[in-house]
């Protein structure tokens, strides 16, 4: 899929890794010698976690206000975002003194909307409307049209996709050896358009991999129809990269050179977030973590070689620690939830207890789902396993001692609803 067509220039990223030189860190590239014992390969991350805003968004955000006019800068700005983008809007209002209005999800995590009201001070207001990206996005554009404010697009923008394809620069800067594969999230896919641009001119050999988290795949559905594609429900826990719809330029830019999309399953990507946290002392958020987590898709084909995963960004709660626990157990095998019909006899639960359960099977909630016949009622159960293996002998017996269930892990609604 690649090519050699370019429309965001060499000499544009040039030119605003200048501009930017003096307002963002320069991350560092480093080698992980813990992934890259597990992959038997080079691998070096390239930690825009470690951004003065904790993401990439501020090359993008800064490169594009920088260049409004006179006149635009003081009608103000506008952005919608679900946090990171935000930051670096707000950080770019301060460091500018322009005045910023920033819509965001309700559902972002307040961690972010504090860090937002950090960087940006008396310079920026912030309006929480909508459940995702896309319904603040509505109100953030219907707010600019009335007020003729310019608004700062997180992703499709070419002034956007120019400042974030200053990561490319420096990651080329720091290699002396050739890169492989170069790893990195897609949610709009400004990243991936700014990025891919940049090193599909300078190492065309080095294959551009764009990551997305399985309930928000926007740009591998793109790609699939050739035409941006509107998704009719997403998976909003991947906040940093949950988008309905990726953009039409970043889509148009990016189509040119991703060489492959891997979709990684939230489960499995909270399995990586606590690895690099547990085995790296990295903090990541989902996002941020989702390039690492596509490793294990490609462990075959990056054996013995140099590759890049670009940490997009480390703005984590930390009160989510234990959904991504949950998450992870489930998605291994390790946790399982179940309602069961106990028999109408009595010592039913005793023997659930001592001739169901293994040895070192633990349960982890027991609730009755109807209060009024305890006896009888079924039971909400959660399990959790020493080894994902122990399932089936747990299933086996179950069955063996009569006691029928529904498996809530393999019905998402009802999932949804209990857990």
């Amino acid at each position: 899929m690649s090519t050699k067509v370019n429309p965001i220039q060499v000499r544009d990223i040039i030119i605003a890794n200048q501009v930017l030189k003096d307002v963002v860190v320069k991350t560092p590239l480093q080698l992980d010698p813990i992934l890259s014992e597990k992959y038997q390969c080079n691998v070096y991350l390239k930690r825009e976690d470690l951004q003065v805003v904790r993401s990439f968004k501020i090359r993008g955000a800064y490169n594009l206000m920088q260049g409004l006019t006179k006149k635009e800068l003081e009608n103000g700005v506008v952005c919608a975002s679900a946090g990171n983008h935000a930051q670096g809007v707000a950080y770019s209002c301060k460091a500018l003194g322009v005045k910023g209005v920033i819509f965001m999800p309700s559902t972002t995590p307040r961690q972010k909307v504090n860090r937002v009201e950090f960087f940006g001070g008396p310079f920026v207001e912030i309006r929480l409307i909508g459940d995702t990206f896309d319904d603040s996005y509505e109100k953030a554009m219907e707010y600019c049209n009335e007020h003729n404010a310019s608004f700062i697009h997180p992703f499709n923008d070419t002034r956007t996709i120019t400042g974030q394809g200053t990561i490319g620069l420096e990651i080329l800067d720091s290699m002396e050896e050739p890169i492989s594969h170069v790893f990195m999230a897609i949610g709009g896919g400004g990243l991936i358009s700014g990025v891919g641009s940049y090193i599909n001119s300078i190492s065309p050999e080095t294959k551009i991999i764009g990551v997305e988290p399985e309930g928000a795949a926007s740009m591998k559905a793109a790609i699939e129809k050739e035409q941006v594609v509107k998704l009719d429900k997403i998976d909003k826990f991947v906040d940093g990269a949950s988008v309905k719809q990726v953009g039409d330029i970043s889509f148009d830019i990016a189509k040119q050179f991703i060489d492959d999309i891997v979709v990684v399953p939230e489960g499995k990507l909270c399995t990586t977030l606590l690895d690099l946290y547990n085995e790296n002392a990295i903090v990541a958020e989902p996002a941020g973590a989702l390039s690492i987590s596509a490793l294990d898709f490609y462990k075959d084909q990056i054996k013995g070689k140099n590759i890049v995963c670009v940490v997009s960004g480390g703005n984590n709660d930390i009160d989510r620690m234990q959904e991504f626990k949950e998450r992870s157990l489930i998605y291994e095998g390790f946790k399982h939830y179940f309602i069961v019909n106990f028999p109408q006899r009595a010592g039913a639960l005793r023997e659930f207890m001592d001739e169901v359960l293994g040895e070192n099977d633990d349960i982890t909630r027991f609730e009755y789902t109807k209060k009024n016949n305890r006896d009888k009622g079924p039971v909400l159960v959660g399990i959790e396993l020493e080894k994902s293996d122990d399932y089936k002998a747990l299933i086996a017996r179950m069955e063996k001692k009569g006691f029928t269930y529904i498996e809530i892990n393999k019905d998402e609604q009802l999932f949804q609803l209990l857990i």
